[in-house]
């Protein structure tokens, strides 16, 4: 009876939204449904119940970290290469397995777009950018903004930034790890943001740190849950955040473009200085607002995911010792198996792309299309760095990262911020797990449900 209510609660939510949507859309003459012959040329599947579409099974999935599940079912019901359904009351087809990947990954600008959901806006909302007279969609801005990522996020920019991430982590260790028992979740947390604050805003003042960390806290959760703008929702929480998040980023914005201008302070590969000084492709300069909507965004991504990866690697390092001694050689190919082998295992589970076909229909991919699906991954639940070996994955079954033109320009900065993480924390310490039968909990991304305490054996020098 206790689950009756809140869902009850739910599905009278999502039908007001869904008439409130769809007051808002001009409704299709007659002439514009789809002819019998048209919907015999659609994906297989189902499109659920009016209005909800099949939102409910979708997201009490993906809360309880079974989202495959989702997938699967219709993979076997429908077909393994594409299915149609319907989310939040928008008609879908979800692409799935090595076909799904190559499609979407080679037909960018072609039959497929990059495209964000409008509710999105709510969190990361669309910023006009003054200073060109740019006025275009969240989508067309963070195409903008992307093309000027390669020069901060290549990896010659960030090898050079190896030396930084490693002092961080020392410095870390001898404060937040100089005790017999810690709780890994909120400090491998305060490690990644201080590197992503650095990294992104040149921030190097804990303080300002923590002031930030109490607002990202609220926005993971928002992220994936259903986009419900009601006080006392994870959405609406994530909302707030963001504003006052984005408030706090400016500041900083407008503070080193006076200490760029009184020469205070150099141009140098933080991201945030490079975008205040360099135009973009109309030769125009990035307003402060525009940037810091866009950096609040990159640091809002090199922080949740890159936390939940050393989170787990944690986890299974501890319950895995052999994996363990192999890393602790200073087996370089072994810490590239482990830190792929999280991303099997599920840490990016509820990684999802959207796009527009050019007909205008909505696609959605999952990396769970290939990782979870055993004909790829044998025993995809089991952590086994061994998989990796000889010539590894068939092509387009391993996507943590996307491919193509939709490859996250991040990518680089999280395999060397996990390097840098693991050779620290192994050369240092070994550790085990205080609660053996801790629970791994979904709230966005995937985290251990009392934050995975641990207790710390320091090596003997």
């Amino acid at each position: 009876m206790e689950f009756l209510f809140p869902l009850s609660l739910l599905l009278i939510l999502i039908v007001l939204v869904n008439i409130f949507l769809k007051k808002r859309k001009p409704q299709p003459t007659t002439g514009n449904h789809p002819s019998d012959e048209q919907i015999q040329l659609l994906p297989p599947g189902s499109t659920g119940l009016p209005l909800i579409g099949e939102t409910l099974d979708y997201f009490f999935k993906l809360k309880n970290g079974v989202l495959e599940k989702f997938v699967a079912e219709r993979m076997k019901n429908y077909s393994s290469k594409v299915f149609r359904t319907s989310l939040i009351g928008q008609p879908t087809a979800i692409l799935c397995g090595p076909e799904g990947n190559k499609f979407l990954f080679s037909n960018e600008k072609k039959l497929v777009q990059v495209w964000i959901p409008s509710y999105f806006d709510k969190i990361f909302p669309k910023v006009d950018n003054a200073d060109s007279g740019v006025a275009s969609s969240n989508t067309e801005q963070t195409k903008l903004i992307r093309k000027q990522l390669p020069a901060v996020l290549k990896l010659e920019n960030l090898v050079s930034y190896i030396g930084t991430m490693d002092a961080v982590m020392k410095q870390q260790l001898r404060t937040e790890w100089n005790r017999e028992k810690i709780n890994v979740v909120p400090t491998v947390s305060k490690f990644t943001l201080t590197l992503a604050c650095r990294f992104f805003l040149g921030i190097e003042d804990p303080e300002k740190v923590e002031e930030i960390s109490k607002y990202v806290r609220d926005i993971d959760p928002g992220i994936m849950s259903i986009p419900i703008d009601f006080p006392g929702t994870n959405f609406n929480r994530a909302i707030k955040a963001s504003k006052m998040m984005r408030e706090k980023i400016q500041l900083i914005v407008r503070q080193t473009k006076i200490d760029l201008q009184e020469k205070r302070a150099s141009v140098s590969k933080n991201l945030l200085m490079h975008l205040l000084s360099t135009s973009d492709e109309n030769g125009q300069f990035f307003s402060e607002s525009y940037i810091a909507s866009h950096v609040f965004a990159l640091v809002e991504g090199g922080y949740g995911t890159v936390t939940s990866t050393l989170t787990f690697i944690m986890k299974y390092l501890s319950e895995f010792p052999h994996v363990y001694d192999q890393v602790l050689k200073g087996d370089l190919t072994q810490s590239y198996k482990v830190f792929s082998s999280i991303f099997i295992f599920g840490i990016h589970e509820e990684q999802m792309e959207i796009a527009k076909s050019k007909e205008q229909n909505e696609l959605h991919w999952m990396a769970k299309g290939t990782h979870e699906n055993p004909d790829y991954f044998p025993n995809p639940k089991q952590f086994d760095p061994s998989r990796f070996e000889g010539n590894g994955p068939p092509p387009f079954t391993f996507t943590p990262f996307g491919g193509g033109p939709r490859m996250c320009p991040g990518h680089e900065y999280a395999r060397i911020v996990v390097l840098v993480f693991m050779h620290n924390a192994v050369t240092k310490f070994r550790w085990e797990k205080l609660l053996p039968k801790e629970k791994v909990v979904h709230n966005a991304i995937p985290t251990m449900d009392q934050g995975l305490p641990v207790r710390l054996h320091p090596h003997k020098q």
